[in-house]
């Protein structure tokens, strides 16, 4: 009976093509389709990564997300500053379209330019077949707002993301269509095997190991070895080779986690050493510990993660990190770079620092969980090795008033802290987040106040 409720479903993945690229070009009257644009922040060094390039420089071969530098000199281009906010208003606004047209309830956004839609229902509703009922929404988008789409269609969410993803590429109109049959024909053979949904570099590596090059090979082994080598992550990519998802928008939107958790992170601009660094944490401490007070949550489970570049602060050169074992590093050696969709890829470039480790109390204090967190970095993080990477996580969160407390804890200044927090949130939520800020945040190094300014780690 569950066999024939998928069959039952049709699914649409719909995809804003080039979106960020699409929204500036629009925005200044431009044809994303004949305008070399590319979006990237200018004020950076040419490593920076193109966020988006439009489809007139996709085809002249430049990837989307490589670096400004590997833009062919010959290409005469125009390099947009980045602006998040717009880009998310102008997604809330096509957003709004597709509601015009289905109930919330049916519609999951996967990301900022992309999104499912449970299309069974519409298609009686307005007596159209499902690539007429795709059609009618990506035509409307770009009528309304100059941004083409394209689409995939299937019987279940996976097979509707895959026909985006590859069959689309390849059909005029743009929507992409797949059910069980065709992809065991399309799809089963395609190669590189990182196109499909979920499976990166490090899963095609693994598979690489037994000969298995495409989701034929996945489907004819062993699924001891799948499970040996994936672990439960296993169960997923077999119900995938065989173009299985039984998950549905419904259930996506029930969904409750058991367990809650808060992650900061940031890319440094430029390498950092060690004490610039823990300024950094402080800095993030402080921020995530405001959070969780404005959440009105708690936590009682830290994790510190530290990427580290390829060199030694001391010899400021590239030499290979030493054995350090002893300080949670992992991964050093050659790089292995990887190509894809998204930009270029490293595995095992980079060796890592940090760990995770559960507190005795649960709690939003900012000088309490400063206090943890230090601990932890010193406990864990090279300091002859320079910085490129930070993040924190704040785990098992749960509502304020199960906060703890220790035999060591002063009730009176934690509730000084808790209202002195409320203060500052009011100060901020009233006159922006850079209108009342740390000593620290103006030093030199420190990243909060321009943090602060940003979305998504971009220029709003």
């Amino acid at each position: 009976m569950a066999e024939q409720t998928e069959r039952e479903h049709t699914y649409l993945c719909i995809d804003l093509k080039t979106f960020y690229a699409s929204v500036e070009c629009c925005d200044r009257g431009l044809d994303p389709f004949t305008t070399n644009l590319v979006v990237a922040d200018p004020s950076r060094t040419e490593k920076t990564i193109c966020l988006a390039v439009s489809p007139a420089m996709k085809a002249l071969g430049v990837r989307n997300r490589c670096r400004v530098f590997e833009i062919p000199p010959h290409i005469d281009y125009i390099m947009a500053r980045p602006r998040m906010q717009r880009y998310v208003e102008r997604s809330a606004d096509i957003y709004s379209i597709y509601l015009e047209f289905v109930s919330p309830e049916d519609i999951h956004p996967y990301s900022i330019d992309e999104c499912f839609i449970d299309a069974t229902p519409y298609l009686d509703l307005y007596g159209v077949s499902a690539r007429a009922f795709a059609s009618l929404l990506i035509d409307e988008v770009h009528r309304r707002t100059g941004i083409s789409a394209a689409a995939g269609i299937g019987p279940n969410l996976f097979l509707a993301k895959v026909a985006l993803d590859i069959t689309a590429k390849h059909v005029r109109d743009n929507i992409g269509i797949l059910d069980e049959e065709s992809f065991r024909k399309q799809i089963w053979p395609h190669r590189p095997i990182t196109d499909i949904w979920g499976i990166g570099p490090g899963i095609a590596a693994r598979l690489a190991k037994y000969g298995v090059c495409d989701l034929m090979g996945v489907a004819a082994l062993d699924e001891e070895i799948l499970y040996r080598e994936l672990g439960v992550n296993a169960e997923y990519l077999i119900d995938h080779a065989f173009g299985r998802e039984p998950v549905t928008i419904a259930e996506i939107q029930a969904y409750r986690p058991a367990e809650t958790s808060y992650v900061n992170g940031q890319v440094l601009s430029q390498d950092y050493t060690y004490e610039e660094g823990l300024l950094v944490l402080k800095e993030m401490v402080d921020m995530s510990a405001l959070e969780l007070v404005d959440r009105g949550q708690v936590a009682n489970h830290i994790s510190l993660y530290v990427g580290y570049a390829g060199g030694r602060v001391a010899s400021g050169n590239a030499e290979a990190l030493p054995d350090t074992a002893a300080h949670g590093l992992s991964g050093a050696g050659a790089a292995d770079v990887f190509i894809g969709e998204h930009g270029t890829r490293r595995r095992g470039a980079f060796a890592h620092g940090g760990a995770s480790r559960k507190i005795p109390v649960h709690t939003n204090s900012h000088r309490k969980l400063l206090e943890y967190f230090e601990q932890l970095w010193c406990d864990t993080i090279d300091p002859a090795c320079s910085i490129r990477r930070i993040n924190i996580g704040l785990g098992n969160l749960i509502p304020e008033e199960f906060a703890t407390t220790d035999l060591f804890s002063d009730a009176a200044a934690d509730k000084r802290e808790q209202q002195l927090a409320h203060a500052m949130l009011a100060v901020k939520g009233k006159f922006g987040k850079n209108a009342l800020i740390r000593g620290m945040s103006l030093l030199d190094k420190a990243t909060a106040r321009e943090r602060n300014e940003q979305v998504g780690g971009h220029h709003a």
